[in-house]
């Protein structure tokens, strides 16, 4: 049963506050599980400023079993300022003082095809696997204005339902090629949650919930995790349409 849930926050500011503090109650309560918790952060500002708020809110110790990975990545070097990775490792990971073992890069530098194989392999080995599918312990997503999420773009929707792991995406403007978790390591997940803010994000957002205009064509719309447990995390700018 599908357990969807939406929060919503009078501005971006506090939609990352509330998220980071709920980030560090789930880093308190799988610590109980005694065992490795698997979980991959989405790109985007509105996670920078949660990392931001962890840096605050959290210490190393309270990350000791958790591993980091990403839902996707751009296919460039890590300094690169659209490094979703780098982006990390400047405000969250370093200033944390994170055990780097227990990070998962997608290796953006690398040959696409090649790295996209050897990011599924390395998610074969690290995570639980269930029909032949890496589970995640929480997924973070962002939300494009296209309908997009991860990297599966409207124009490559047939990736959402890839046999891979993880493929190799083209971004419909600039060509630029990204690596990205497909549609069934998604809804795999035991949860998932999107992280939306701004108003340009308001039309998509509604024709996904209320099920209109174009919703069919849009990835997240596609986001059911198996779980059932969905979340919605959203500023008030982003509920508009609504």
């Amino acid at each position: 049963m599908e357990r969807r849930r939406h929060y919503i926050f009078p501005d971006a500011a506090s939609l990352a506050g509330a998220f980071a503090c709920e980030f560090t109650t789930f880093l308190r309560e799988s610590a109980e599980l005694e065992r490795l918790v698997h979980v991959a952060l989405s790109g985007g500002s509105t996670p920078l400023a949660i990392f931001e708020q962890l840096v605050r809110d959290t210490r190393p110790e309270q990350w000791s079993h958790i591993h980091l990975y990403w839902g996707d990545e751009r296919c460039v070097p890590p300094e690169d300022k659209d490094s979703n990775y780098g982006n990390a490792l400047k405000t969250l990971i370093k200033p944390l003082g994170l055990d780097t073992s227990r990070v998962h890069r997608i290796r953006g530098e690398a040959e696409p095809v090649a790295e996209a194989e050897r990011y599924s392999s390395e998610l074969l080995e690290c995570l639980p696997v269930e029909n032949g599918v890496p589970v995640f312990d929480w997924i973070w997503l962002g939300l494009g204005e296209d309908g997009h999420t991860a990297s599966i773009f409207p124009h490559e929707i047939e990736f959402w339902n890839a046999e891979e792991n993880c493929v190799v995406a083209t971004h419909p403007i600039s060509g630029q090629q990204r690596i990205s978790l497909s549609g069934n390591v998604i809804n795999a997940a035991r949860r998932v949650a999107f992280l939306v803010s701004g108003k340009r994000k308001s039309r998509v957002v509604n024709e996904i919930v209320m099920k209109e205009g174009n919703y069919l064509e849009y990835p997240a719309f596609y986001v059911r995790p198996d779980s059932g447990n969905l979340e919605w995390y959203l500023d008030i700018e982003a509920t508009s349409w609504l």
